[in-house]
């Protein structure tokens, strides 16, 4: 196999990795909500999300080096490329929103409803979907 093709397999796999964390970060948000004061359920989810929101940091920076390799020795470019970046920046901050909340449950701080926490988790799936689109179709 030749060295492009290398890259990007790495860099879908550790990409796949990552956004498997965007989706169950924030279900793991609604679990805590939803437990309520049992302190052993609270204390194993926190213990999850915690560990998570490690490993989706990980995986995000495994996928950003191998994109940067593929966009900058592969010559990867276009339009399609910023817009892609752009809803990949969108999708990081989404990602860190949601440890944030994390994390402050950890100070005491109250999470949102689990209806809300449930629609916000339904949002990376629209983002992924233009990312995809933009990826495959390469529009402009």
């Amino acid at each position: 196999m030749n060295a492009y093709l290398l890259t990007k397999t790495a860099h879908v796999v550790f990409v796949i990795a990552w956004m498997a964390t965007v989706f169950y970060l924030p279900r793991l948000l609604v679990n805590l909500v939803e437990a309520g004061e049992e302190p052993a359920v609270r204390a194993r989810l926190m213990l999850m999300g915690r560990r998570l929101y490690r490993f989706g940091h990980i995986m995000f920076g495994f996928a950003a080096l191998f994109g940067a390799v593929l966009w900058l020795h592969f010559g990867m470019a276009g339009g399609w490329l910023h817009a892609k970046l752009t809803l990949v920046a969108v999708l990081l901050a989404y990602f860190i929103v949601a440890g944030r909340w994390l994390k402050g449950v950890d100070r005491g701080r109250a999470l949102p409803s689990a209806k809300a926490l449930r629609w916000f988790n339904e949002l990376p799936v629209l983002v992924l979907f233009a990312i995809v689109y933009l990826v495959l179709a390469k529009p402009f």
